[in-house]
């Protein structure tokens, strides 16, 4: 009998090398979700920086200097389209091809991602990789304790919510690209190169990167009002989140059934989108450089594309470089509260910026407790909206503070192309493309922890996550 249980058990000691690393994979999907997250994101990006580093991937057929393989990686997966080289001229069309398969596993969002790993290694989707893609609908999940159902997605509809993000994704860039193809060719653009370029700018609208695949990127296309709609439109779609896209396609339009997530984020992403614009109009009417040349008409369309890329797009027809300082501090405003949680835009999340004006309005109005739409805000929702922010502008600052002094650049630009960093943007000044080495791996570091998350990383970092079994006696320090 023993020698039967030795003979048993000897296959599973002769792959245990093989079986070893599987197994602790597996653990990691499911005791540390957000922090196997962030290993598959660092996986991703060492894989597409070995990719963008082949001869093979650049028009001149010599290798990157890894500074910008690295850069460019790390933009690519993070779905930001900021850029350290002209990525039309300097990337080959196999480079480009790399770019475009990337920033679509990008756009999926890290912890959707993660999600789908775990369930490829677990082979079934359990209660911790439910929990690993419903925490990229509410940053909540990534803690410990209990969290109300009602918010965003429901676990028993995690399923459903990862067919609405392959599905939507393909779907969405497939109708954007099928819209843009004709406008291309009218616009004079070679129709075999529309083939390739359509996809590629309906993938980077969605996925709010903002790399453009022709020399020039979009200032062909200033006039084209019709071109210019469908990116704005496919942005919007990006930014606004999955588990909208998923409430939009399950109820439609009966607002009644909206989540409260759906409703604080498109009235929020709308609010931004005109006040962004009907700032970018008063301020930048009578700029020679940007909307002084143009009519009224053009400027105001113009006011709102600028104000719906500078939340997320990362499309520009203006030189970013040349608006007035008081415009690059409102686009800076708008990048850093970026687009919906859960989407494939960056910045601290509309919803964030709404639950906290809901609770400075409540604390206004001497109410006890924050409610929005027949709903009540729980405190510890507050207090992961302040933590997000809090930690969003200490990256911001450290950022900030390192490249200005490694670069002794203009704070001002340092200062925006941070943010854009940060939130995932994409649009420039036009100082990343002239840092040097030491501080475009700061921007890349910037870039990372931006697209993650705030509080995924934190979550990732902290060992382990403590109940405190006691309370301690009430005392009110003096505030404000």
């Amino acid at each position: 009998m023993a020698a039967g249980t030795g003979q048993a058990r000897s296959p599973r000691r002769k792959w245990r090398w093989v079986l070893g690393p599987f197994d602790a994979l597996r653990n990691l999907t499911t005791s540390s979700p957000a922090r196997f997250a962030v290993l598959v994101f660092v996986a991703l990006i060492l894989l597409f920086t070995a990719l963008l580093s082949l001869p093979a991937a650049t028009m001149s057929g010599r290798r990157a200097p890894l500074a910008d393989a690295v850069f460019t990686a790390v933009s690519t997966i993070c779905v930001t389209g900021l850029s350290t080289v002209d990525v039309a001229t300097y990337f080959s069309p196999f480079g480009k091809t790399i770019i475009f398969i990337g920033v679509n596993i990008g756009g999926m969002g890290v912890l959707t991602l993660a999600s789908i790993l775990g369930l490829v290694i677990s082979k079934r989707l359990g209660l911790r990789a439910k929990l690993i893609a419903a925490s990229d609908t509410n940053p909540l999940r990534s803690h410990g304790g209990p969290v109300n159902e009602g918010q965003t997605v429901r676990l028993g509809e995690v399923g459903q919510l990862l067919v609405t993000v392959a599905v939507a994704t393909l779907s969405i860039e497939a109708a954007v690209a099928v819209m843009l193809y004709p406008a291309m060719v009218l616009a004079g653009v070679n129709p075999v190169e529309a083939l390739f370029d359509a996809p590629f700018y309906a993938a980077m609208s969605f996925t709010n990167t903002g790399f453009t695949p022709n020399v020039g990127g979009l200032e062909p296309f200033a006039d084209d009002y019709v071109l210019l709609t469908i990116l704005m439109i496919s942005v919007f779609l990006g930014s606004i989140g999955f588990p909208v896209i998923y409430t939009l396609w399950k109820h439609h339009f009966h607002v009644r059934r909206w989540s409260l997530h759906a409703k604080l984020t498109l009235i929020t992403t709308v609010a931004l989108f005109f006040a962004g614009a009907a700032a970018f109009l008063a301020l930048e009417h009578s700029n020679p450089k940007t909307f002084g040349s143009m009519d009224a008409w053009d400027t105001t369309f113009q006011a709102f594309f600028l104000s719906a890329m500078t939340r997320s797009g990362g499309f520009s027809v203006v030189p970013v470089g040349d608006l007035y300082g008081s415009s690059l501090v409102v686009g800076s405003m708008l990048m850093f509260v970026g687009g919906g949680s859960a989407s494939t835009a960056g910045g601290i999340k509309v919803t964030t910026l709404a639950v906290l004006a809901l609770a400075v309005w409540s604390e206004a109005k001497g109410r006890q407790s924050v409610e929005a739409f027949g709903r009540r805000i729980p405190s510890d929702v507050q207090r992961v909206g302040l933590s997000v922010v809090a930690w969003g502008a200490t990256i911001v600052a450290l950022s900030t503070i390192t490249i200005s002094q490694i670069s002794h650049a203009d704070v001002g630009d340092v200062l925006f192309d941070v943010i854009s960093a940060f939130g995932t943007v994409g649009l420039s000044t036009g100082l990343t493309a002239e840092l040097a080495d030491p501080a475009v791996y700061v921007m890349a570091v910037t870039i990372f922890m931006g697209r993650i998350g705030t509080v995924t990383l934190a979550a990732a970092v902290a060992a382990t996550s403590r109940s405190q079994l006691y309370s301690l006696p009430v005392e009110r320090p003096i505030v404000g």
